[in-house]
């Protein structure tokens, strides 16, 4: 009796997973963009495998090739294989877009947890500062942190992630405020669980559904800011490959040779494109007003 009183709350949670990942399988646009992204994932891990040349080789004997059997989509101007370059820099976007959201999650989300769960003068100091952190677009102050900080890859992970922890934060505290005083939590309290093992137990991880969709979308957000950074010079530095930077090294090229600067531009477009598909998708699929 007590091991099926047990399983009951783990059957009821695959059941649930189930029925988000059917809901999710019925749109054509988040199952496209969920595939594009397992495909950069592919990329980004093989990238040694997959790319036919190295990302740094130079041929000075073949610059600006078109596409061609050799190189698929042409060369740059010092030589090097763009296709190589578009994959190795499919790693340090996702690596970027993955690691700033997770910098943001944690930061924002603890905030916002506090704030939403003690409330008083804790909650009005911490979403005054959001507010003014708000108050300044993020894009900009990206910029403002990455050039604070010094170019490079690290450092704009860190201007990356926390430009952002302003909306995680306002977007937990919402959830909180709303879960709060629900009989588990008050179960728990009534226990004497501590505050912190009620919100890391209880609280976040019943807040978890708006948090997936502003994560998934976050990254989108995050990997558009990092090739931003880089194509002004203050993300990666050369000769790595990335997006940004690919787009900023072709566009003084961009009338004779245009192939230096589309296949970037198209690789941050689909990329972007297929996680808001993606995130469009999960909103839907979580949302439980849509639930039949």
């Amino acid at each position: 009796m007590t091991e099926k009183v047990i399983d009951a709350p783990v059957k009821k949670q695959r059941r649930g997973i189930a029925e988000v990942l059917h809901r999710l399988s019925k749109s054509p646009l988040a199952m496209f963009g969920l595939g594009f992204i397992i495909l950069l994932v592919i990329c980004a891990i093989f990238a040694n495998q997959l790319a036919p040349f190295p990302f740094s080789k130079q041929d000075l004997m073949h610059t600006f090739d078109l596409p061609s059997a050799k190189h698929l989509l042409g060369t740059d101007e010092f030589g090097r294989d763009i296709l190589s370059r578009l994959i190795f820099g499919a790693r340090v976007s996702l690596q970027v877009g993955f690691i700033a959201v997770g910098i943001s999650l944690v930061i924002g989300g603890l905030l916002g947890a506090f704030a939403g769960f003690y409330g008083g003068t804790l909650d009005n100091v911490i979403m005054r500062v959001m507010d003014v952190l708000l108050a300044v677009p993020q894009t900009l102050l990206a910029i403002a942190i990455a050039a604070a900080l010094g170019p490079g890859l690290f450092n704009m992970m860190i201007a990356v992630g926390i430009s952002a922890v302003p909306n995680y934060a306002r977007i937990v505290r919402g959830s909180v405020l709303s879960i709060r005083g629900m009989e588990y939590v008050e179960a728990a309290r009534a226990v004497g669980s501590s505050d912190l093992r009620i919100i890391l137990r209880h609280i976040i991880p019943n807040s978890m559904a708006p948090i997936i969709v502003q994560s998934t979308l976050g990254v989108a957000s995050a990997i558009l800011n990092a090739a931003g950074l880089s194509f002004i010079g203050l993300g990666i530095q050369p000769p790595n490959p990335e997006w940004g930077a690919m787009l900023s090294g072709g566009r003084q090229y961009i009338r004779d040779f245009p192939h230096l600067t589309l296949y970037p531009g198209l690789a941050i477009m689909l990329t972007i494109l297929a996680l808001n598909f993606l995130g469009d998708g999960l909103r839907d699929a979580l949302d439980p007003k849509l639930k039949r």
